[in-house]
């Protein structure tokens, strides 16, 4: 039997960080981030990585082990996470995987690896290069010719499917349409207990993320931003496009007034928990768990624990 996983997932400013640290204390667990963030180093206050004080001692990984100008994957950070998940299950602890990065979650549980394809690579560059010279229609009619079912599913706009999948071709000669259907007959690698958080009135999560972006503003987010570029890295770096981080580029270049960047950041943290619903809500089996005007933490801890007793985690 695969070995048991309890997951905290929501979108952004949804309680996670707190009730993974309450039910690794349940279950005598540690906690991993599954956030595409929080990997980098340096970057604490805009990703929102938990504090020492809100980790309250429970061990938590996945935290702080990249380089800002580092590009993972989903499959990359699947190769990290996945032996410290092992490595937890082998000392007798429980893994409480907490985040909002859905396709990495899911990257995890299934653990069947992904499609060849060396993302970045010359192939990329080369399909790059065609791409600015010739339009997507070629690209896109030699999609239909190889693989019809992708091709038949890809919007013309969704450039980067597109050329992920002719990647996955010119590099192993097999169709990525090929490898998710022999992926989906595969058992997943673990047996995970899903716990969704999100909220009732979608004025009380707007609230909580104004008040989140508007803290991290206090805790010197400004600074932050600064500190990463005059460590050397660059404008145009994977972690700099994150939220918070390139509006705030445009504050120390004069472009931007505080003001202006912080109604930036809450915009698009409003429109990005949305995203992350629309992608979570995908999953199969989340047991989902509605706030009402406050995040009752002992009630969603009471219902996690009956969710789990269920699934068979005493």
């Amino acid at each position: 039997m695969p070995s048991k996983l309890i997951c905290v997932v929501g979108p952004t400013a949804s309680g996670k960080t707190r009730l993974g640290v309450l039910l690794a204390h349940r279950y005598g667990g540690e906690v991993v981030s599954v956030d595409s963030m929080q990997i980098y180093r340096g970057m604490t206050i805009g990703t929102a990585a938990p504090t020492p004080e809100e980790m309250e001692g429970v061990p938590h990984h996945m935290i702080g082990v990249a380089e800002p100008w580092e590009q993972w994957s989903a499959a990359r950070y699947a190769a990290e996470a996945t032996p410290v998940i092992d490595d937890i299950l082998s000392r007798g602890k429980q893994p409480v995987l907490v985040g909002g990065t859905g396709l990495w979650l899911d990257a995890v549980v299934k653990g069947h690896g992904f499609a060849g394809g060396q993302a970045g690579g010359p192939v990329r560059e080369e399909l790059r290069r065609e791409l600015e010279q010739r339009g997507i229609e070629p690209l896109l009619a030699e999609l239909a010719a190889v693989d019809p079912e992708s091709a038949a599913r890809l919007h013309p706009a969704d450039t980067k499917r597109i050329l992920r999948a002719l990647e996955v071709y010119r590099e192993t000669g097999k169709t990525i349409s090929a490898h998710n259907a022999e992926t989906k007959l595969l058992p997943p690698r673990y047996d995970a207990v899903t716990i969704g958080l999100q909220f009732a009135d979608r004025e009380e999560q707007r609230r909580l993320i104004d008040l989140r972006v508007d803290e991290m503003v206090r805790q010197g987010l400004l600074e932050e931003v600064r500190a990463l570029l005059e460590s050397g890295l660059p404008r145009d770096a994977t972690a700099l496009q994150a939220i918070g981080y390139k509006e705030f580029l445009g504050v120390l270049d004069g472009s931007a007034t505080v003001e202006d960047a912080l109604a930036e950041v809450k915009l698009r943290s409003r429109q990005y928990a949305k995203r992350q619903l629309t992608w979570l809500r995908r999953l199969p089996d989340v047991h989902w768990i509605y706030w009402e005007k406050e995040r009752d933490f002992a009630r969603a801890l009471r219902i996690s624990t009956e969710i789990l007793s269920s699934a068979g985690l005493g």
